[in-house]
């Protein structure tokens, strides 16, 4: 591996690490500039007033749980910069943390380069939602840890972390259905942090209130789906027919979307009874996010920090395992070109909305392919070891 010891050691996690510090001082100077913040304090302030939180004329604005907006109210009251600061430490750190604690889970050598090299390929996909501020960030790291935790058996974090998931975003429930289906025990356990969630607001707020909420949140959570006359512009797997003209009808995708989910539930369960426990941490996220950025009816261009960092370790791990190769160097080409598509504005709107789609799964598609050959060769090697020819007398 030529290129790993002596350029991505240390260099991955410096630019990881700087990137976010000049994050920071961004924030700093300009807390309002290029955020989502003031969504998530305009909730925070109606649940405080007890007004609305929903316009269910419009597809965007404040579009998370009731409980978000009531554990967001801390860092309301913090103000714009130091609130701002508070809640992308958060969401960072979470995130962080669950990339080093799954190349922990990995083993084996090169530990430090494999973190720093797999996030040096996501920085540029992923800096964008952090940059903005997006409970992407917060959702990412909550369901990868609830992923490490349940497969571990885990019952205690597997609650907090289900918990803060759902509390980020309410697409979470997609893994919280992959785990629950993996690990039957921990469904008790996973369905007591949907309630606690649910229940959590009811503790700030009056009861009639938070039941008019929840009647809102639940009709607007099922009516999102395929709609091209709306302000909101899906960047699914449905946005490359709607550039060249030949949009998908919704029972079409939902279909395919089913379709997919049943495939995406075959793979993990398949991982997790196949791999190795660390190794199958790692396929069994980037599949779930894979499936969450590409297939889930509500993805925009930043959906796809979801699946930056899990990609880029998984890429990493690839290099390792393989001493290098073509796969592994054009997949990390893909990824690193695939996140500075939004630098440059005339790129941006050339590529907007058909390319993400495409070009994820240009990337997960050949890493699972590769995590399923690696399930099927360790399988293999078990079954010529138990019909080896035994000796007797």
């Amino acid at each position: 591996m030529t290129i790993s010891k002596p350029v991505f050691d240390r260099l991955g996690l410096g630019l990881w690490m700087g990137a976010f510090l000049v994050v920071l001082a961004m924030i700093l100077w300009s807390p309002d500039t290029r955020s989502v913040l003031q969504a998530y304090r305009y909730g925070s302030q109606e649940f405080l007033a007890g007004r609305p939180l929903y316009d269910i004329q419009s597809e965007m604005g404040y579009l998370y749980a009731p409980a978000f907006a009531a554990l967001y109210v801390p860092i309301l009251e913090l103000g714009p910069h130091l609130g701002g600061l508070a809640w992308h430490i958060i969401g960072f750190a979470v995130l962080t943390y669950a990339a080093m604690r799954q190349v922990r889970r990995l083993g084996g050598e090169e530990l430090p380069w494999l973190l720093s090299y797999g996030l040096f390929l996501a920085l540029p996909m992923a800096l964008g939602a952090i940059r903005n501020g997006q409970a992407t960030i917060l959702l990412t790291g909550a369901c990868w840890l609830l992923t490490l935790s349940a497969l571990e058996g885990r019952r205690a974090e597997t609650f907090f972390w289900a918990s803060v998931a759902i509390i980020a975003k309410p697409t979470a429930i997609i893994m919280l259905l992959l785990v629950g289906a993996l690990r039957l025990r921990l469904i008790p356990v996973l369905v007591l942090a949907v309630l606690f969630v649910l229940a959590l607001p009811y503790a700030f707020a009056p009861a009639s209130y938070l039941n008019d909420q929840y009647r809102v949140f639940g009709g607007m959570l099922t009516s999102m789906a395929v709609d091209n006359t709306s302000h909101f512009v899906p960047t699914d797997f449905t946005a490359p027919f709607t550039t060249i003209g030949l949009p998908l009808p919704e029972f079409g995708a939902t279909i395919v979307r089913i379709v997919m989910a049943l495939f995406t539930l075959s793979f993990v369960i398949w991982f997790d009874r196949k791999l190795e426990r660390g190794t199958a941490g790692l396929a069994i996220f980037l599949a779930a996010t894979f499936y969450m950025c590409v297939f889930n009816p509500r993805v925009e261009p930043n959906t796809y920090a979801m699946i930056a960092v899990p990609a880029g370790l998984a890429i990493a791990l690839l290099w390792r395992e393989e001493r290098g190769g073509v796969l592994a160097s054009v997949l990390s080409v893909i990824l690193f070109l695939t996140g500075l598509t939004g630098v440059e504005r005339h790129i941006h709107d050339f590529l907007y909305p058909w390319f993400r789609p495409i070009a994820v799964t240009l990337i997960a598609g050949p890493l699972i392919w590769w995590f399923w050959a690696r399930a099927r060769g360790k399988v293999r090697g078990v079954k010529v070891m138990n019909e080896r020819p035994v000796a007797n007398g």
